[in-house]
This record gives C-alpha cells, structure tokens and sequence, in this order.
C-alpha cells in the first residue's frame, strides 16, 4: 500500500500542472511514481531531469547499454517499479533480462551500475579504470549522474511504497516468460 496516495489528474494543484502537463506530452501518461511526485512541483521536476541524462548518455552508451545500466541498478535497489519498468522494455526488445549476453564494454558498465547502488563509496580504481578504458571523463561525469538519479527514483519509490502500475504487472519477475513480447504496451515511464 503507498504512504502517499497518488494524485488523480482533477487533484494536481496549479503549482505543478505545468511541469505534470509536460510530462503527459512527453510521455503519454502519468505513471503512480509521477503522480505521487507531484505533490511537489521541485520534486516532480527534479527526478524527470532523469530523462535529460539519459538523453545526455544514449549518444555514447546506446539505447540498449542505457536500459541495461539503469536495470542493473534498479535490480541493485530491489525498486520493484524501476526494475520492472526496464524488464520491460529489455523483454519487449527481445531479451532475457536475467540472462543478457554482455560484452567487456557492457560488463564494466553493468558492474559500475550496481556498484553505486551498492555502495558508492567503493567503487574501486580497478573498475574505474576500466570505465576509464571505454569513456571520457565528462562522459563518466554524466553517466555517474544519470546513475545518480536513477538511484534517487529508486529510493523515492521504495521509501513510499509506490504502487507497480498495472502495465507493468505483467512483466514483474517470475510473473511468466522473460523472452517473449507481452501483449501488454503504452507509452510511458518509469
């Protein structure tokens, strides 16, 4: 049960209608985790500048590394939304999200991913130096920011109990096949 009932579109206060208003355009929707952010207009805005990084990080890391990396840190976090949000879009896209077929580049980005997760604290000279073989320092910059956020996302939506939205439901792990595209779609976010 969440600690903090999402708002429904009539209940949004004028403070944050713009910002929720973008978001629908953007995205299509409104998802609980949005809905629950805007009950602050900062907060609402803050963690969508998720979808800056992650537009700052595609050009460099690809659609697919991006989505692998921000699921390897929402599995990291146990964030039953985020987690289950990028299973989907790894499912859709043809993949085992529990079984991906990595290379170097990738496993250095996954292991960096869970390491801030973890513990940020000790993300070791040995694999920052082998971030360092594949990227520059401002991309490290952004991608350690883009991972920041989702880490922010992750704790907001663990720490009030958000729902899962129903869209997701279908692909939460163990909930059936992992390899084959559900019926299930939309637009949308996490």
């Amino acid at each position: 049960m969440p600690r903090i009932r999402p708002l429904d579109d009539h209940e949004v206060p004028d403070p944050v209608r713009k910002e929720y208003d973008r978001q629908i355009a953007a995205r299509g929707r409104m998802t609980n985790m949005k809905r629950t952010l805007a009950h602050s207009e900062v907060a609402l805005r803050a963690l969508m500048e998720w979808y800056v990084l992650r537009d700052e990080v595609r050009p460099f890391l690809g659609q697919r590394l991006a989505d692998v990396f921000v699921h390897a840190i929402s599995s990291e976090t146990d964030c039953l939304i985020c987690s289950t949000f990028f299973r989907r879009i790894l499912i859709d896209a043809g993949e085992d999200p529990d079984d991906l077929s990595l290379d170097e580049r990738e496993q250095v980005v996954v292991a960096f991913g869970r390491q801030l997760a973890k513990d940020s604290n000790r993300v070791s000279d040995p694999l920052y130096q082998a971030l360092g073989r594949y990227f520059t320092p401002p991309q490290i910059v952004a991608l350690t920011a883009f991972g920041a956020l989702m880490i922010a996302t992750n704790v907001f939506n663990n720490a009030l109990n958000v729902d899962l939205d129903d869209d997701l439901k279908p692909y939460r792990k163990g909930a059936g096949p992992t390899t084959s595209k559900s019926p299930v779609g939309g637009k949308g976010g996490s």
